[in-house]
């Protein structure tokens, strides 16, 4: 801390960055203005984002340290390794310790190289921002949150109580299982508790699906593509870290965290509850009070805040009095937003009118939704810090509220899915069997961002990896088949403790029907007596208890323990059910509604309808009515053919999409192949298609030999849709692929499918596909051996001369059967050029080339020309426009197809063709019989030169100049 003497004048707001300047140079002017002193407490505060915002970036940060000697070539080379390595974060790490150790001068540079590069690093682009709204006292917004609070001594023993409450409370974990002597297993929190993945922001995002669709449909490739360049991470201690705060304000936090159902916000605040009370976080609270909102709705009359802690905390008796003095040390924290049956407006304006929603006394005596506005809101007891946690659906109610800090749980990421099942199970072998299966499935590994579908998948799946080899074969394939398989479960265990599963099953799936109708998901013994049903150990093998609090005792209410686990026991009562005269009436009503809440339900309806999906299910319930499962097929039938042929549109197409799901649920491979095995065409073109969809695709195109045209353009499908896709696709004569970024992996994916025997390939387009040399040999020997191929484009890639040159090997083979190719803008130059000529001289199939908007020259085109003068060259359409073309190639053009007559078409606009070439290109469309049609736009010609031009359209019938 030597280097505080050092401390200044601080830069004032007026250095701040103003709209109508260049931010750069108010942002170099700004640093350059700062101390050491500030500097240094800049690096200290914002330590764990910069790690974070440099990641990208951190071998150019390093050179330009050593360009102005303060990085010796070896300490570059101990960052470049970890990069090499793929320890992006440890390389940062690194830079900025190494940084820290050589003092103030190295500090300076590194904050100017920030500035510099802050335009191609988004996230630091943002620290540097937040830093210059700081205004003219930064050193104070920093020790915000940094210093405890000392605690008067007549507090202690009641903080101790309170802290050892607390640790009892959170310390242990209880996990239900579908065993009957072992409903729940109780665990040590710290042992069972797997790290989430917490963004420092909440994206933006409107569900219109189930939340599980929604999430699972684009889950993997968001991330990948944001998580790094994009989006913070936040550790639950970070909450109130002012660094992250997007309000500045002193009169106390308050922090907003989202996640969808089951992704383990109330886990992560037991795990937050209890690091305080163990003295591990937030030491600058001196007490933390957590409420549930689900326990709050019992609460049906005025009460104060006092008597809304000691209900919970009763050992505070008098002295709350004392905590009000001090807020800045008391924690709030409200769980479940989404749950609270009351609605909060944080609208200021309605506030202010209507002053008796204000609560700004912990003694005053109010409805608990205006306790809750005025914490939040820094009314009541201004200076605390309030944590709120709320499934995404109802993060709209907090859009008003003074939250200073927002974020996200993404959930698992990477190895996170791993380390939760390596702690579900105690037998590693089983833990690393489970995960295996799960990650080579996409329908279920895309579900494992969730810990509680790892829940679901770790009771379900685990059985099958404990018990004999043989018993893997039936290992669930469908979502359907895994919820039935847990199901079975349950009625193994519990199914001889009642006399008739099928009828309680029946009235308990009728429940959950109407709370999927209702989007309920709490019920109450008046929904249980309504229904008929009667609480029982059986009944609790599917409905979780849940105790709430009232004035005069304790009551009980019932949960399913997911959602998705609610809507298959909804599903599964439409088999159940004495008369299913309805259901296709009931199922068409559900597929109408817009928001998405029946898209699960439909699916395992579906799924139900097959027997792999029914049969464990019906050695306990019966068997599942015939009549019933056949109205299902025929609704899916009816829904298919419906929706084939409309997919002119977003919406036609995702419909389709959702039809193919039931298809694929369903496993009905006579339904597929009567619903769609007349099909010629399937277009999901512009639709963003996820594995799963691709898995769910190539399971249809499997079951039918009529697929002729498959347009997957723009569906941003990637290396993984490929390999879900690669099994099915030498089925197709047409492949439209372009720009899905399938890369060269992907490109290498569908050589594979080109190999195949029985490829029937016809026309492949990879345009926009970010393609390299690396794939061209694959492609090469493809071309060289493929029977069907005719049509290929690689347009808009980055081929190269070394591609072309490898594909130009292939082209040269006698049995290549190549007639169309598009090499159009590939970075092509006159080096490939007498490769390509080589290959024209011997290729006697390829009539159509593409070589638009590439660099040939006039070099290049002089050597094409020596090959077009062969009688053997077949060449029909020839494309050069935009290549750098002159005049000095248009004599060598001109004689060389003169010679060929069988040219029909050559595009040669936007090159820098002069009257000097007239002449030539004349004397050309005279002499060229065979030429239909000549493309000379965007040149160089003078008006008189394009009048000798043009004079020529009607010397031949039919002949097209363009000038």
């Amino acid at each position: 801390m030597a280097e505080a003497s050092n401390r200044g004048e601080y830069p004032t707001s007026s250095t701040r960055i103003g709209m109508d300047t260049d931010p750069d140079s108010t942002l170099t002017e700004f640093f350059t203005n700062c101390d050491d002193y500030l500097l240094f407490q800049f690096t200290k505060f914002y330590r764990d984002r910069l790690e974070q915002a440099i990641e990208e970036g951190v071998e150019g940060l390093a050179l330009m340290l050593i360009g102005e000697d303060h990085f010796s070539g070896q300490e570059y080379q101990k960052v470049s390794e970890l990069v090499e390595k793929g320890n992006r974060a440890g390389s940062s790490k690194l830079l900025l310790n190494l940084v820290m150790e050589k003092g103030s001068r190295a500090r300076r540079m590194m904050w100017e190289s920030f500035v510099k590069m802050h335009q191609s690093l988004r996230k630091l682009g943002t620290i540097l921002r937040e830093i210059q709204e700081l205004g003219s006292d930064p050193i104070n917004y920093m020790k915000v949150g940094q210093e405890l609070s000392e605690i008067p001594s007549h507090l202690k023993d009641v903080q101790q109580k309170h802290k050892e409450t607390l640790r009892v409370q959170t310390e242990t974990l209880r996990v239900n299982t579908i065993l009957i002597k072992e409903k729940v297993k109780i665990f040590q929190l710290v042992d069972r508790y797997a790290e989430l993945t917490v963004i420092s922001t909440v994206r933006d995002r409107t569900l219109v699906e189930h939340e599980l669709l929604a999430r699972g449909r684009d889950h993997e490739e968001w991330r990948e593509k944001h998580l790094r360049r994009e989006l913070e991470k936040i550790r639950t201690d970070q909450l109130f870290q002012s660094s992250f705060s997007q309000r500045k304000s002193k009169s106390g936090n308050s922090a907003a965290v989202s996640g969808v159902p089951g992704i383990g916000k109330t886990t992560m605040v037991q795990k937050i509850v209890y690091d305080w009370a163990t003295g591990k976080i937030y030491l600058h609270f001196q007490f933390v009070f957590s409420f549930k909102f689900r326990d709050l709705n019992t609460i049906n009359c005025r009460i104060n805040l006092r008597n809304l802690i000691l209900d919970q905390y009763p050992y505070f008796g008098n002295i709350l009095g004392e905590l009000w003095k001090n807020p800045e040390a008391l924690l709030f924290i409200f769980d479940g937003l989404d749950e609270f049956k009351d609605s909060i407006d944080f609208a200021d304006n309605r506030r202010n009118t209507e002053p008796q929603y204000m609560c700004t006394d912990p003694e005053c005596w109010c409805e608990v939704s205006d306790i809750v506005y005025s914490l939040i809101q820094h009314k009541l007891l201004p200076g605390c810090s309030v944590l709120v946690t709320s499934r995404p659906t109802a993060l709209h109610l907090l859009e008003k509220a003074e939250i200073s800090v927002w974020a996200e749980i993404l959930g698992f990421v990477g190895d996170e899915r791993k380390e939760y099942f390596n702690k579900f199970f105690e037998d590693q072998t089983v833990a690393a069997a489970v995960f295996k299966h799960v990650e080579e499935n996409e329908i279920l590994y895309t579900m494992c961002y969730n810990p509680s579908y790892c829940w679901i998948l770790g009771l379900s799946l685990g059985p099958f990896f404990t018990q004999r080899a043989s018993k893997q074969q039936q290992v669930p394939k469908t979502i359907t088949q895994l919820y039935s398989y847990y199901i079975y479960n349950i009625l193994k265990n519990h199914g001889r403790e009642i006399e008739n599963p099928r009828d309680v099953l029946l009235k308990l799936g009728e429940m959950a029907f109407t709370g999927v109708s209702e989007k309920k998901i709490v019920f109450r013994n008046g929904d249980l007596i309504e229904y008929n049903l009667q609480p029982s150990q059986f009944l609790s093998g599917f409905l979780m208890e849940l105790l709430e609090k009232d004035d005069s005792a304790q009551s009980v209410v019932y949960t399913f323990p997911h959602l998705t686990i609610q809507e298959f026991v909804a599903a599964l009562t439409q088999f159940l059910t004495p008369d299913p005269g309805e259901i296709g009436k009931l199922l068409s009503e559900a597929h109408s509604k817009e928001d998405g809440r029946f898209e699960l339900f439909l699916r395992f309806v579906a799924g139900l309808s097959s027997p792999q999906s029914a049969r464990p299910l019906e050695e306990f319930l019966g068997q599942f009515l015939h009549q019933a499962t056949c109205r299902v097929i025929d609704w899916v039938k009816e829904k298919v053919e419906g929706q084939i042929g409309d997919t002119q549109t977003e919406t036609g197409a995702r419909k389709l999409l959702n039809t193919f799901h039931y298809l694929f649920e369903s496993q009905n491979k006579a339904l597929a192949r009567n619903t769609v095995g007349s099909e010629e065409t399937l277009s999901f073109s512009g639709l963003r298609l996820t594995p799963i969809d691709c898995v769910v695709l190539s399971h249809v195109i499997g079951l039918c030999d009529t697929i002729k045209h498959l347009d997957l353009r723009q569906c941003y499908i990637q290396y993984e849709g490929i390999r879900r896709l690669g099994p099915v696709l030498h089925k197709c004569q047409e492949l439209s692929l372009g720009h899905n970024a399938v890369g060269d992996s992907g490109a290498k994916l569908l050589s594979a499918a080109l190999r195949n025997p029985e490829c029937k390939i016809q026309k492949l387009d990879l345009f926009g596909n970010d393609l390299t040399d690396s794939c061209a040999e694959d492609l090469a020997s493809v071309l060289s051996t493929n029977r069907s191929l005719v049509d290929l484009d690689l347009s808009l890639n980055k081929l190269g001369d070394s591609g072309v040159k490898l594909l130009s090997v292939a082209l040269r083979n006698p049995e290549c059967k190549i007639q169309k190719l598009d090499l159009y803008d590939n970075a092509l130059t006159d080096s490939c050029a007498q490769d390509l000529a080589s290959a024209l001289r011997t290729n006697h199939s390829l009539i159509d080339l593409y070589l638009g908007d590439n660099k040939l020259g006039d070099s290049g085109v002089k050597l094409l020309s020596v090959a077009l003068r062969n009688p053997d060259c077949k060449i029909l359409k020839l494309h050069l426009y935009n290549n750098a073309l002159t005049d000095s190639c248009a004599e060598d053009l001109t004689s060389a197809l003169c010679t060929n007559q069988t040219l029909r078409t050559l595009s040669l606009e936007s090159n820098s063709f002069t009257d000097q070439s007239v002449p030539a290109l004349r004397r050309l469309i005279l002499t060229c019989r065979s030429l239909e049609e000549i493309w000379l736009e965007w040149n160089q010609f003078s008006p008189n030169g394009k009048r000798q031009l043009e004079s020529l359209r009607g010397s031949r019938r039919g002949l097209r100049v363009t000038v």
